[in-house]
């Protein structure tokens, strides 16, 4: 696969984009420090402050997460890879305050250890912090499984309850339970290349499709004909179902990420399917999401995540928030 982008000196990337993500979005994040994102109007030292941390390259995760009801800073590294735990002290310490931090990680083998660094130094520099991870992939090693785009719903709940004045307790809690009642699957039907170096992520043949693939390409699931749509539907949602034993009369979120290449209109033909399916068997669709929000380049096909929600989960979800990707009022 030959690389096509528009990029100048790949030695350059991570901080052309940054300046070029904060300038479009400049009513809602700035860039401060060591190019920690930023909200442009901290919320009061009396309410517990949210960070986290991930590679470039996935816009607009995480950054886009940043903003009123959602994170104050975002630690973003090289393209596909963690920060260092100095920048993430960096942030951490930025934050701290008397009501504390909610440190939220996804599970991916250089993000747990950098936090895992910088928890250690940040607490010993008197920075009070629960860090929640999330974990939510169904596909690859059952004993640890990866975080996919389900952390936008913890931050989403955890972003709601920190604003609305709840105790760092009860926001590690609130994010804790969406990340216990979460799973995700992913598919893809084409593959996607580094943009700085243009090695190839992943290669997949014509008519075929992968269901467990990880957002650097990571194995997974395995290879089928490609599906319709609707069939495509049923099969990642009856895993996920399965895997999060959703009962009938239950109430689910239903969050559809596309991963760089996949049409909208292909993800609205998703939801569609997923809403008829979930009716045949009693559980109730009680909140959807659908757009890019966490992307691996131009890899083509999504994710779906899936969510149990109780009447305080659902509430935070559709509390107001203002970040890059994601705006409720």
């Amino acid at each position: 696969m030959a690389m096509k982008k528009f990029i100048n000196n790949p030695d350059n990337l991570v901080q052309e984009l940054l300046e070029g993500f904060v300038l479009a979005n400049q009513d809602k994040v700035a860039l401060e420090g060591s190019n920690l994102v930023v909200r442009v109007n901290p919320k009061p030292k009396d309410k517990v402050a949210l960070v986290t941390l991930g590679g470039s390259g996935h816009e607009p995760a995480l950054s886009g997460f940043v903003g009123e009801g959602m994170l104050d800073i975002s630690v973003p590294g090289e393209i596909f890879a963690a920060p260092g735990p100095p920048r993430v002290v960096e942030a951490l310490k930025a934050v701290a305050r008397d009501a504390g931090v909610l440190f939220i990680v996804l599970n991916h083998a250089g993000d747990v250890m950098s936090a895992n660094m910088a928890v250690d130094m940040a607490q010993k520099e008197g920075v009070t912090l629960a860090k929640v991870l999330t974990c939510e992939d169904i596909s690859g090693d059952p004993e640890d499984r990866r975080g996919l785009v389900g952390c936008l719903l913890v931050i989403k709940a955890a972003g709601a309850a920190a604003e609305a004045g709840k105790s760092l307790e009860e926001c590690a809690a609130i994010a804790q339970r969406m990340a216990d009642n979460m799973r995700t699957l992913a598919v893809a039907v084409s593959g996607a290349t580094h943009p700085s170096t243009g090695d190839v992520i992943a290669e997949i043949p014509d008519e075929v499709m992968v269901v467990g693939m990880g957002q650097h390409g990571e194995a997974g699931g395995g290879t089928q004909q490609l599906k319709t749509a609707d069939e495509t539907a049923e099969i990642m949602l009856d895993a996920l179902l399965n895997d999060l034993n959703v009962q009938s009369g239950e109430e689910i979120a239903v969050l559809l990420n596309g991963v760089g290449a996949t049409t909208l209109m292909e993800l609205y033909l998703v939801l569609r399917r997923v809403k008829q399916l979930l009716e045949a068997k009693g559980i109730g669709l009680a909140h959807s999401l659908v757009g890019e929000y966490l992307t691996v380049q131009e890899m083509g096909g999504f994710q779906m995540c899936i969510a149990r929600v109780d009447d305080e989960l659902k509430a935070l979800l559709k509390a107001p928030c203002n970040s890059p990707a994601l705006t409720v009022k």
